[in-house]
């Protein structure tokens, strides 16, 4: 005989007894996966408080260039979204299938909303050299740059760095070979030290900052945000992939969310069978969870 002749729903699989032991065990094998997701991001917010202890600097610096406005905006829009899912979730106990499907869309319709202003911040920081790595190759607008040189609309400052002049004829050579002691002329005396001349960094500077090009569109004070700092690019590393991996975990539950979208405009749920919509719902509150602690990481330093 099969399940359902034994008096068993359709839903029920061999191996539970009853509904009840189903949706429990689904649910705790929902729990212990988002544990594991719990883990990988504490990873990533680890890695985070690390680099930002080495390197306060940068990430006070080059966070100016995230627009805060797009980013509170998502932020309402997943805790709106994440309300939305609750109420899904409560009308499928309720077993009402018309307010099921609207709020799971309205739901879908947030996750997506978040993604296209992702979009947007994304093609800015691309179109302004932002980006991780060896990548990181910031454009610099020759206007905002003179305008952060002299805002005040006068001459511009004369460049206060340490230039190279030629040495003096007494001046000596240091012997690198003897550890900088200096090689004495036959016939000279010793210089004092102020007569030595330094030894230039072969190093090459870092890039100059896109400041023209991100204030201009954020409408920020060019001037406020000071010289650029090195290693800038660390933190747009951390940016792209902390967002980037929870912008993929959007994608997911946007998959997952259409999934039992369909199910429900077809009329699979009922108010003794709703563990799909209930475990799609935990996951998306995740989700907007981990957004709400990111937000204010990247977005909101000081």
């Amino acid at each position: 005989m099969s399940g359902n002749d034994q008096g068993h729903p359709p839903e029920l699989a061999h191996h539970f007894d009853s509904m009840e032991e189903q949706h429990e065990s689904s649910k705790q094998g929902m729990w212990l996966f988002l544990a594991t997701e719990i883990l990988l991001f504490g990873g990533l917010f680890c890695a985070y408080a690390v680099y930002r202890s080495l390197h306060p600097e940068v990430f006070i610096y080059a966070h100016q260039y995230l627009d805060k406005v797009l980013g509170g905006i998502n932020t309402v829009v997943l805790i709106t979204s994440s309300l939305t899912m609750a109420l899904a979730v409560r009308a499928a106990q309720l077993g009402k299938r018309k307010h099921l499907v609207i709020f799971l869309a309205l739901t879908l319709l947030g996750a997506c909303g978040f993604l296209g202003i992702k979009y947007v911040e994304y093609s800015h920081k691309w179109h302004l050299g932002l980006l991780p790595g060896i990548h990181y190759d910031p454009v610099e607008d020759s206007h905002a740059t003179e305008s952060r040189a002299h805002p005040d609309g006068g001459e511009p400052p004369q460049d206060s760095s340490p230039t190279v002049t030629e040495a003096p004829e007494h001046a000596i050579e240091l012997d690198v070979g003897a550890g900088l002691t200096p090689a004495r002329a036959a016939d000279q005396p010793l210089p004092e030290p102020e007569q030595y001349t330094a030894p230039t960094s072969e190093l090459t500077a870092a890039p100059a900052g896109p400041a023209g090009l991100a204030v201009e569109a954020y409408g920020n004070d060019a001037h406020d945000l000071g010289p650029e700092p090195r290693l800038v690019q660390l933190f747009f590393s951390i940016y792209f992939l902390m967002t980037g991996l929870h912008g993929i975990h959007v994608l997911a539950g946007m998959a997952v969310i259409s999934w039992v979208l369909v199910r429900s405009a077809k009329g699979h749920f009922r108010p003794d069978y709703y563990t799909p919509v209930e475990n799609v719902g935990l996951y998306w509150h995740i989700v907007d969870l981990i957004w709400i602690f990111l937000f204010p990481l990247l977005y909101l330093i000081h």
